[in-house]
């Protein structure tokens, strides 16, 4: 699996806002510099964007179902029972997020289950998620081919 720079950003990102490592950490699970950390922070606004990624997958397609109902309420609603050029675009546009979403697996993905199951974990056997927690980054860092 190629990974693009992109993705090793991504990464980054997720590390710094979902664990709160520090940038030299990060650089090292990712396999960059710190300096690329740093810059990657500041371009990016991560604190900022903190807030904003906490969002679950499942929200986010939730809001996108909603936006489509609502849309669809409009249109039962009146008189002419079609939608508008414009309302059409935009029920496609959802349509094709929905679709995105549903079939894509992507690492930030991958690590956001890696999470959520550590977590699980450490309630029960703080040992073994230390353990898997060695694991998943290595298999983290496999994927990226770091």
């Amino acid at each position: 699996m190629a990974v693009t720079l992109k993705e090793k950003r991504d990464w980054a990102k997720l590390l710094f806002i979902a664990q709160n490592l520090s940038q030299v950490e990060i650089a090292e699970k990712v396999g960059v510099s710190k300096t690329t950390i740093n810059k990657w922070a500041k371009q990016d606004k991560w604190d900022e964007q903190k807030a904003s990624l906490t969002i679950t997958r499942e929200q986010q397609l939730q809001r996108l179902y909603m936006q489509i109902a609502e849309i669809n309420k409009v249109i039962a609603e009146r008189e002419k029972k079609y939608p508008s050029p414009s309302e059409s675009d935009t029920i496609n546009k959802l349509a094709a997020a929905i679709d995105k979403m549903e079939r894509d697996t992507s690492l930030a993905d991958i690590i956001s289950v890696s999470m959520r199951f550590l977590d699980w974990l450490r309630g029960f056997d703080i040992e073994k998620a230390k353990e898997m927690s060695i694991l998943f980054d290595a298999f983290i860092k496999d994927s990226l081919n770091v």
